[in-house]
């Protein structure tokens, strides 16, 4: 089934306070995968210590994974040069995929939070965007998605937090939320 090309690659964002914005962003890439089409995803803010990276590694070469980050936690403002460095190349990664030609799918990951974080900017995102091939389709997550963005989106979901674990004192979960 490779050799799969999208009619129409559209900019999707998975935004909002609850859980769920990689997961839906993960679950298109593995449908996708399925169906042929090469997925690449560019975590921003991430190091490659989650469940996913470990499954993406078993489904090589349909879907591709880099992870750029550090451990630990970053301040609004506060971010530091390696993390800004992380971020920058992270872009680079993600430009480089976006413009091969062998790229159906692109995932950036927490990029929204990379913006918020003050790590990138919109003009940068909003740059990258202005590259994408007409049929490859590039699908933005992490919170606090900037208005620029979902007006250059296609699609666009909220995810809504109604009721969470950690309001019961459960913490993240192997496997679950990472």
């Amino acid at each position: 089934m490779a050799g799969q090309t999208l009619e129409q690659g559209l900019i999707e964002i998975y935004t909002g306070n609850a859980k769920g914005k990689s997961t839906a962003a993960f679950g298109l890439a593995l449908r996708a995968a399925g169906h042929g089409f090469k997925v690449r995803i560019v975590q921003f803010m991430k190091t490659g210590d989650y469940g996913e990276n470990a499954a993406f590694q078993k489904l090589q070469p349909e879907i591709e994974c880099r992870a750029f980050g550090r451990r630990g936690f970053i301040k609004k403002g506060e971010g530091t040069q390696e993390d800004r460095r992380l971020a920058r190349e992270a872009m680079e990664q993600a430009e480089q995929w976006l413009l091969d030609p062998e790229t159906d799918i692109l995932i950036l990951d927490e990029i929204n939070n990379a913006i918020w974080f003050e790590l990138v900017t919109v003009e940068e995102v909003l740059a990258l965007l202005d590259k994408k091939p007409e049929q490859t389709e590039v699908v933005l997550t992490g919170r606090n998605a900037p208005d620029e963005l979902v007006e250059r989106a296609h699609m666009v979901t909220e995810m809504v937090e109604v009721k969470h674990p950690y309001q019961l004192g459960i913490g993240s979960r192997k496997g679950i939320e990472f």
